[in-house]
């Protein structure tokens, strides 16, 4: 399928754009408007095959759940092998599109490595995700900052004293999501492990705070996210906190996710999500 097209749908999908802009500049593509209602059908068939693991994966327990947090009760979509008693737990944090279903595979990834996994949806304050993500940039705009990381922070509690849970709690993110593990790390004294992805830093005083070990992910021309990293490390080596860095050459700002074929590099991908799980399994197992 035309990269064009493939690129338009996931600006649609990502609320880059808005669904009339979208059907009106896939028509153009398309030839008339019919033609692209339906082309329509075939794009989200190619958005679903990129979930690496199936809904309804036989080997893993998924559902909805809610936790108590600062603003209330937050909306998560929790997975989780369906063999075993007490897992090691891992938060995952979305992007600014909310808990989308990219995220929500994710999870189910990271619990077919074992964990049982989290993933909040920072947008419950707001009645959670929309499936039009048309507005979703608005929706983040109205949230409350230092709310909002404390919602997530509460998601560290929740597991550390889930029946599920081993007690050992980790946790990673994407994007907005990067930046927010870093609060985490930040907020969380009790947290053992951290994995931001192409996240923002959090300052020198905040550095000072982190308990927990880092792995941070950059893509190598993500410049405006990495202009961050220098700074970082050197508060990280000041206040001698344990951390690894690693930066993917020629690799873009969001190059884990593989809905996303503008920016998805899958050599990257694979060595980051590696890199993670070693990290993971070595801290939390």
């Amino acid at each position: 399928m035309d990269k064009k097209i493939t690129t338009l749908y996931d600006d649609y999908r990502q609320g880059r754009t808005n669904r009339r802009d979208f059907i009106k500049k896939l028509a153009i593509f398309a030839g008339s408007t019919a033609a692209a209602l339906a082309l329509l059908p075939a794009l989200e068939e190619n958005s679903l095959k990129a979930q690496n693991v199936p809904q309804d994966d036989p080997d893993l327990i998924t559902e909805s759940i809610k936790y108590p947090a600062e603003t209330g009760d937050m909306m998560a979509f929790m997975a989780r092998p369906k063999t075993g008693k007490k897992f090691a737990s891992v938060i995952v944090i979305h992007e600014n599109r909310g808990l989308v279903p990219h995220i929500k595979d994710v999870t189910r990834r990271m619990a077919k490595e074992g964990f049982l996994a989290l993933a909040p949806d920072a947008l419950s304050p707001l009645g959670g995700t929309p499936d039009d993500p048309a507005n979703v940039g608005a929706m983040f705009k109205e949230l409350n900052g230092e709310q909002t990381t404390k919602n997530f922070v509460a998601a560290v509690k929740y597991l550390k004293t889930n029946p599920l849970s081993t007690g050992k709690v980790g946790c990673t993110g994407f994007c907005w999501g990067g930046a927010m593990t870093n609060q985490v790390a930040v907020n969380a004294p009790d947290l053992n492990a951290a994995v931001p992805y192409y996240g923002r830093q959090p300052s020198e005083e905040d550095v000072a705070k982190i308990k927990a070990p880092i792995m941070a992910h950059y893509g190598g021309t993500d410049a405006g996210i990495n202009a961050g990293i220098p700074a970082f490390e050197e508060a990280l080596k000041k206040y001698k906190k344990e951390y690894q860095i690693f930066v993917y050459e020629g690799a873009a700002h969001a190059f884990n996710n593989d809905s996303n074929p503008g920016r998805y590099n899958e050599a990257a991908a694979k060595l980051a999500w590696s890199r993670t799980i070693g990290f993971f399994k070595e801290k939390l197992v």
